[in-house]
């Protein structure tokens, strides 16, 4: 029997889904054209000799439970495709996709339905919602598929809804709900089906800039006491940052980087990442924890205590503008490190590759 793939050393716990491998072609020879993928052949060769497009080249992920995984790249990256293989929406053309240890390609007929209705649950960018339902039946569904009682799915429905905030529209009908106001009812639709992982596929994209922030906010609140594992797809790079426990940044259907997102931000590994982060507002989204320094870096007085999480741009703020000031990096009542107003500078100016990188 195959063995499930190793854990990986940075992390003691086992990933809940691991992608290992793989490969996705479209056209009438996939297997032939792999062949010549494997050969080194490019995506725009593979497309312009032998009439088939590669949509995923080698792809090597491993998503950690309770954690948000953020697979982000421009249109015509993969990044739709890939997630549409954990659930086997599209099957691969090489490669295993792994959950909660099992290798899912196995899977037959019965136990890919159970994956699909009670292990995972999607939530789409149109909403999806049946317009012949009221809201409350909407986000229900999972338990209607289930054969659940009437009774039994209304309450999941409200119940979910209430924690989305849409307490008191449970008889409405979805025409009746602005576009953000639907997309709470397809999140309370996914929560409901009491679903282990959290397929996203550009769930906020089609929303207007202030409503985007307010589902932002409203799936990182839900996080914190849920902790779903969640594959969000996205090509902003902005949501990424906010969101994202695991940053993967796919480019023309494979993994350029990977890894902890300030990490990325500092550290990126080529011209194509440095080019996709440029003008990112480094203060807003770089956080403390990020270039702190170790305790025994100073042993003087401090001008404050600031938190781990706080963003560079809040610091600049506490400092006046100072960059004379050390402050003490705290959680709670624990001591982390020291901040250095002289290191924050540094670190707002882009890193470039071949150089060397703050971190």
């Amino acid at each position: 029997m195959t063995q499930a793939p190793r854990i990986q050393a940075s992390n003691t716990q086992a990933p809940k889904v691991s992608i290992r491998n793989l490969y996705k072609i479209f056209g009438p020879r996939p297997a032939h054209a792999l062949q010549q993928v494997l050969g080194g052949v490019g995506k725009t060769d593979l497309l312009k000799c032998h009439g088939h497009v590669l949509g995923l080249q080698d792809i090597n992920i491993d998503m950690q439970p309770g954690e948000i995984t953020v697979i982000m790249g421009l249109s015509g990256s993969g990044k739709s495709t890939l997630i549409r293989h954990l659930n086997r929406l599209i099957e691969p053309s090489a490669g295993e996709v792994w959950v909660n240890g099992e290798n899912v390609l196995g899977y037959g007929e019965r136990k890919l339905r159970r994956l699909r209705q009670t292990t995972m649950s999607m939530v789409f960018q149109k909403f999806a919602l049946l317009p012949h339902r009221t809201v409350a039946e909407n986000a229900g569904t999972a338990l209607t598929v289930r054969g659940a009682a009437r009774p039994e799915i209304l309450a999941a429905g409200r119940k979910w809804l209430a924690r989305v905030g849409l307490a008191g529209y449970e008889d409405h009908y979805p025409h009746q709900l602005s576009g953000g106001m639907q997309q709470r009812v397809g999140i309370a639709r996914a929560l409901a089906s009491d679903s282990e992982i959290m397929l996203m596929d550009e769930a906020f994209s089609a929303l207007d800039p202030l409503i985007r922030t307010d589902m932002q906010d409203l799936l990182l609140e839900l996080q914190q006491d849920l902790k779903k594992t969640i594959i969000f797809i996205t090509h902003d790079l902005d949501e990424a940052l906010k969101l994202a426990d695991h940053l993967v940044i796919l480019k023309d259907g494979y993994v350029v980087q990977q890894g902890e997102p300030q990490h990325i931000l500092l550290n990126p590994s080529d011209p194509y990442i440095e080019d996709f982060v440029s003008d990112i507002n480094r203060a807003r989204v770089l956080r403390v924890r990020s270039i702190m320094a170790d305790v025994a870096r100073h042993d003087g007085p401090f001008d404050g205590d600031v938190r781990a999480d706080d963003t560079l741009e809040s610091l600049i703020s506490l400092s006046g503008g100072e960059t004379c000031k050390v402050y003490r990096v705290m959680e709670g009542d624990r001591q982390l490190g020291v901040l250095d107003m002289t290191e924050l500078l540094p670190a707002l100016v882009p890193a470039r590759t071949g150089k060397r990188a703050m971190g």
